[in-house]
């Protein structure tokens, strides 16, 4: 949120934790996204149904209007994806940033196990990801060497 926006139509200026909490508003986003492009609540609804979820229009309007509060199910978020038209995951990175302050990363390209690795080293103490670095360094340049090649496979 822009500073600008922080002030309410009195003029005064909207605290910073609440602040924080309107810019916590993505799958909300979204769902009004799609209704101002012409979507209606019930065609949403429709959507969904057809995809084999439920999910009703005054819930589509809930959260367009930002009245839930609790975090949507896994089914939830599979009609409301259906409803939208919008990918899962992007429906699913919207709600956890909205309900659970979560940000979601990802390593595109690469498999299971690059992701635990860096998965545990973004939770070490900055000294030991300094140590695993060398270490993988190491043994880049061992192999390197003992192949007598430059490193380009």
């Amino acid at each position: 949120m822009k500073a600008d926006d922080r002030t309410s139509s009195e003029g005064k200026e909207v605290p910073e934790h609440l602040a924080r909490d309107l810019d916590r508003d993505q799958l909300s986003q979204l769902v009004r996204e799609v209704n101002d492009a012409g979507v209606s609540y019930a065609t949403m609804e429709k959507r969904a149904h057809v995809a084999g979820q439920v999910l009703s229009r005054s819930q589509f309007n809930k959260m367009a209007s930002g009245t839930v509060k609790t975090s949507p199910s896994d089914t939830d978020l599979l009609a409301y994806a259906a409803g939208l038209n919008k990918p899962l995951d992007l429906v699913t990175r919207a709600a956890a940033r909205q309900f659970l302050n979560y940000k979601a990363t990802e390593l595109a390209g690469y498999g299971d196990d690059v992701k635990v690795i860096v998965a545990h080293l973004a939770g070490m103490p900055q000294a030991n990801v300094r140590r695993w670095r060398a270490m993988i360094e190491a043994d880049e340049s061992a192999r390197t060497e003992h192949e007598g090649g430059t490193g380009a496979d």
